[in-house]
Parts: structure tokens; C-alpha cells; sequence
């Protein structure tokens, strides 16, 4: 799997371009603001239909303009697939495979693999679950449909349940055969995520502790457990036990969407106790431990985004994730960076191709 070539309209600060690219490593170099990571950004958001950085869509358009497409030529399988995203002000984007519109997104995740490593992962560890939950989900969607679509549709009887509460408490009213309904329906779509997740993680640990081993040389003792409410209790219990409080926020308080991931270095928080450096590496093992995960699922190395990889890194653990990837086992890559020559030093010491862009 490799894109051969990738063409602009009008997303972000592209007014019309277009790239050709290497198979195996490609280098986007140039100033700080000249659209590197917006370049990196629209080739994920060909494989998952939206921005990494940006979820409001229309705030992908160039200023001035009215629409933008992202045209996509990728090689999969020894087949040309052409992916096209295209989005218009006032209407609902559009995602096409060969011409072909998707009539619900969901149905192209996974179709082109793909891992992005970035400064803004930090959020994994700075920001709340919800940050975490959509890691996790990202990884598993990739490889099951069904997990996707439970989730889905959890989220949505979760919208319904939390605007009914509010109704309640809006109109002074109280159905309980209503709200059973959602509880039902919670709990059907709710425990087959969580049992995913749960079966996930247990594959997924020692895959990412191998990781960091090999990126910090094992200086350190890392660890991450999965948190959800579902361990103590069946979901239809949870919600039954909440419902004084919940009718009280006006939101459902007990549930997966409540799940969540916990870091730890040395048995202890890494977002208090780790320095940068060790929260960096620990991110990127994070990110590799899903390329890992989802190369053995999907029997395709998925493309691997590097954006601005050398940020808050010293050289001797930079030189530990190019090594990583100075072999077959990963297909085609993409690097960001401001400095064009420390690049071209860094790449020419792996024996594959490559190409440098520079904007």
C-alpha cells in the first residue's frame, strides 16, 4: 500500500498543488507555517475522512474560498484506487472511492492503513479520556467493522438518553419506560465494545512495552491499564444504580464513554513524574505499538506519518526511531521538518529511496 500521488484544492493554506512521491520515504521540508503538516494532515484525512488536527470540516477550506478536494492515487494489493474527499460550504462532505460515493464514512475506515506520530499526540497524556478513548478506537476500527458500528450507535442512544434527561428535568416530568428502552439499547451495543477493548489491550501492552524497550534502551519501567466502569458491575446495573444522579446532571454519568487509559512510568503517572523526553518516547512506542497492531490485522503495512518527529527529542533517541525503520517491515513513510539538511543527513543513512519536498 502507497500513495503515488496526491492533489490540492484549496485545503488550508494549499491554493492548488500537487506531489508525486517516493515509495518507501518522503520529506516535507521548509519554514515554520508554509503547510508541511497540512500536507501530512490530508493524507490522513484520505484514509479516515477527516482532519487529524482540525474535526470542524469547513475550517479546512482556504480562507476566500468556498470548497476544497483532496484527490488521492494510491497503489493497493497491485491495484490503483483513487480516493477523493471534497467538501463544499453548506453541504455535507463527500468521500469517493473510484469514482464511487460511500454512502456512510464508516464504510471506508480502514481501507487505507494508517499511523500518524505528531507533537499534538501530547494530548494523549495532557488532555481528558476522551482523547485516549478515540486512540483506542481509532486502532480497532481500522480492523473491525463491527466494533465501529456498535460504537456508532452507542453514541447515538447515548445522545438520545442524555437529551431525554434533560427534557425531564427542562418539563418537570418523569417516563421510566423510555428511558428503559435506552438502557437496553446501551447495553446491547455497549458490552461488545467494552469486551473489544478489554481484549485489545491485553494484546496491545506487550506489543507497546517491547516498543519503548527498543526506542529508551530500557531505562525505564512503562505501563498502560485499561479504566472502565464495566469492571465492577453489568452495564444495566450501572445505569440503574445512577439514575437519581444522572437525572440530576441531566447527562448519562456511568458508561464507555466514561472509559479510559492509564499511563504510567515506573509505577507512577507519566504526565507528573515522566520529563519530555521520556513522554515523547513513550507516545511514539504508543504509535508504533498500533502500526504493529494493525500491520498483523490487516496484513498491509499501513503508511506511517512523522510529523515533525524531531521535536523535543535528543539525537541519540531520533537516531533509535530511524534505525526502527531502516528495513522492510514498514511500507511508505512521511516526514515533516524545518531543517531540509539535518533531513536529507538523517534519511540518506537508511538504505531505501527517497524523496525530499521541499515547500
Amino acid at each position: 500500500m502507497f500513495l503515488k500521488k496526491l492533489s490540492l484544492l484549496n485545503y488550508k493554506n494549499f491554493e492548488s498543488s500537487s506531489f508525486e512521491f517516493d515509495t518507501k520515504i518522503n520529506c516535507f521540508v521548509g519554514a515554520n507555517g508554509i503547510g508541511k503538516t497540512n500536507a501530512l494532515d490530508a493524507v490522513y484525512h484520505l484514509a479516515f475522512g477527516k482532519s487529524y488536527f482540525n474535526p470542524v470540516a469547513s475550517q479546512n477550506i482556504k480562507h476566500g474560498e468556498n470548497f476544497f478536494v483532496i484527490d488521492g492515487h494510491f497503489e493497493k494489493n497491485e491495484r490503483d484506487e483513487k480516493i477523493v474527499v471534497s467538501l463544499k460550504k453548506g453541504q455535507k462532505k463527500v468521500i469517493k472511492r473510484n469514482a464511487k460515493a460511500y454512502e456512510k464514512f464508516s464504510s471506508h475506515i480502514g481501507f487505507i492503513p494508517l499511523v500518524i506520530i505528531s507533537p499534538a499526540d501530547r494530548d494523549l497524556i495532557s488532555e481528558g479520556s476522551d482523547i485516549r478513548r478515540k486512540f483506542m478506537d481509532s486502532v480497532i476500527s481500522q480492523s473491525d467493522k463491527n466494533y465501529l458500528s456498535d460504537l456508532i450507535n452507542y453514541n447515538k442512544v447515548l445522545s438520545q438518553r442524555n437529551a431525554l434527561l434533560k427534557y425531564f428535568s427542562a418539563n418537570n416530568t418523569y417516563n421510566s419506560d423510555t428511558l428503559e428502552v435506552y438502557n437496553e439499547q446501551l447495553k446491547t451495543f455497549g458490552e461488545p465494545v467494552f469486551e473489544k477493548r478489554q481484549a485489545f489491550i491485553e494484546t496491545f501492552i506487550p506489543i507497546f512495552k517491547e516498543r519503548y524497550a527498543s526506542i529508551s534502551n530500557s531505562s525505564e519501567t512503562v505501563n498502560l491499564s485499561y479504566k472502565s466502569d464495566l469492571f465492577d458491575s453489568d452495564l444495566a446495573i450501572l445505569l440503574k444504580n445512577s439514575l437519581a444522579k444522572d437525572r440530576a446532571l441531566t447527562y448519562t454519568s456511568v458508561g464507555i464513554h466514561k472509559d479510559d487509559l492509564v499511563f504510567e512510568i515506573d509505577e507512577y503517572p507519566i504526565k507528573k513524574f515522566g520529563s519530555q523526553g521520556q513522554q515523547k518516547s513513550f507516545l511514539i512506542a504508543l504509535k508504533l505499538a498500533q502500526f504493529d497492531f494493525i500491520k498483523t490485522q490487516s496484513g498491509v503495512p499501513p503508511i506511517l506519518l512523522l510529523d515533525d518527529i524531531f521535536d523535543k527529542l535528543d539525537e541519540n533517541r531520533v537516531a533509535q526511531i530511524i534505525n526502527l525503520v531502516d528495513n522492510d517491515y514498514f511500507g511508505q513513510i512521511f516526514i515533516s521538518d524545518t531543517h531540509a539538511e539535518r533531513t536529507e543527513n538523517v534519511v540518506k543513512q537508511i538504505h531505501q529511496s527517497y524523496k525530499i519536498i521541499k515547500l
